[in-house]
């Protein structure tokens, strides 16, 4: 078929951190190439990364119960339920339809990604972002995956740390190759949204982007900082809340009032006896990381860049759908021992009490910021990945299309 004049690149992904990982590749390839036409599928969600730069998507659904964790408990019921089905086969749809327009699709995610994006039958460059050979010391790429990364149409295996592409690699997948991880781009802290302070304990509050499960997650997070406030000669406390823009945010009020905290103007929050503040801050993540001492994290892509900032995690379990003990304890291996996972069920007065110890334990450790640095190195690596990566996607457009190179 005849190709457009104007290069075309598909991202196909398949979760909120996958959508945000596969945004972050587009600023890149629109960086080292500004007239490249992009064009998005996300698989699982509104793609809200995509839209906000702009970019079109080629069939817009709508969010399921599950937020693509659909892997855990009842989830796959949930989604069921609420047309996960249907919104698959018109997603085939139109992923037949119109994908074979394109010259290269990126796939971001597991296998699910990849498998539509092979149903193009463009080249393809795969992100293999779900997966990492620290969960268990080997990465077992299911056979489904393995057989799709063999293909010849798929130009390249990028995956999410140097690691994970040293084990393929021995495996025999030569195309595997690391080239960064996009989470680490972000904005520049910005002092003005908030700034460090020295004669503070800081603690960033990470209760996720999924509602209303992070409600929950952060009044569980009070009852810890009440916990902490209480602690005498402790010095001040400051508790920084990354909140993500949303209405849920307004049900959160008489939630947090059952555990002693109330709102005020501004988005803060109050204790009962006015000696503990809690800021919520929408859009200041990368303000947040760098003016805080730990997190407190029941998320998982936000979690991560924590970690890439070189702060230790102490994570609670919540009731899920994401934030189960299960996944936390996943995210545990994978990310290494500055991440710390208190207790196996969802947390109660004994698992805060627990995390309360271990956090001030944590903050008195003088080694602890040296094993931060080299777990920021070799977990999630430098910034730069969405320019490292869309170089390697447009050296495979090249061969596609030499007259681009």
């Amino acid at each position: 078929m005849p190709l457009s004049p104007v290069p075309r690149i598909l991202l196909i992904s398949n979760g909120h951190g996958e959508d945000l990982n596969g945004g972050l590749i587009a600023d890149g390839l629109r960086q080292s190439l500004p007239d490249v036409d992009l064009a998005a599928l996300p698989i699982v969600g509104a793609g809200t990364a995509y839209r906000r730069r702009a970019i079109p998507l080629l069939y817009e659904g709508r969010s399921l119960p599950s937020g693509g964790m659909v892997y855990q408990g009842l989830n796959l019921w949930k989604d069921l339920a609420a047309g996960w089905l249907p919104q698959t086969l018109a997603q085939l749809r139109a992923t037949w339809r119109k994908g074979r327009h394109f010259d290269l699709v990126v796939s971001v995610g597991d296998h699910v990604p990849l498998v539509f994006a092979l149903l193009t039958g463009r080249p393809v460059v795969v992100f293999l972002v779900s997966t990492s050979s620290y969960y268990e010391g080997r990465l077992r790429l299911s056979a489904l995956t393995r057989w799709c990364c063999r293909r010849r149409r798929v130009r390249a295996v990028l995956t999410r740390d140097a690691f994970s592409a040293t084990d393929l690699q021995a495996q025999g997948l030569a195309k595997a190759l690391f080239r960064g991880y996009p989470i680490m781009d972000l904005p520049p802290p910005d002092p003005r949204q908030v700034a460090r302070r020295d004669d503070t304990r800081t603690l960033a509050l990470l209760p996720g982007s999924r509602f209303p499960e992070a409600l929950h997650n952060l009044v569980l997070m009070l009852g810890l900082c009440n916990r902490l406030g209480g602690r005498t000669g402790d010095g001040r406390w400051r508790f920084l809340v990354a909140v993500v823009e949303s209405p849920h945010w307004q049900e959160l009020g008489p939630l947090a009032a059952g555990t002693g905290w109330h709102p005020a103007a501004g988005g803060v929050l109050h204790s009962d006896d006015g000696t503990l503040e809690v800021q919520l801050l929408p859009g200041a993540l990368p303000a947040i990381l760098a003016a805080s001492d730990l997190v407190v994290g029941m998320a998982g892509t936000a979690v991560e860049q924590a970690v890439g900032f070189g702060l230790p995690v102490v994570q609670l379990v919540g009731r899920g759908p994401q934030f189960s003990y299960a996944f936390a304890e996943s995210q545990n291996r994978l990310l290494g021992p500055t991440v710390h996972t208190v207790g196996r069920r969802p947390a109660a007065a004994a698992e805060l009490e627990e995390a309360a110890d271990l956090i001030l334990r944590l903050l008195a450790d003088p080694g602890l910021p040296a094993r931060c640095a080299e777990a920021a190195l070799k977990r999630v690596g430098a910034p730069g990945g969405s320019r490292r990566i869309a170089e390697t996607v447009l050296e495979s457009l090249a061969q596609t299309r030499p007259e681009l190179s």
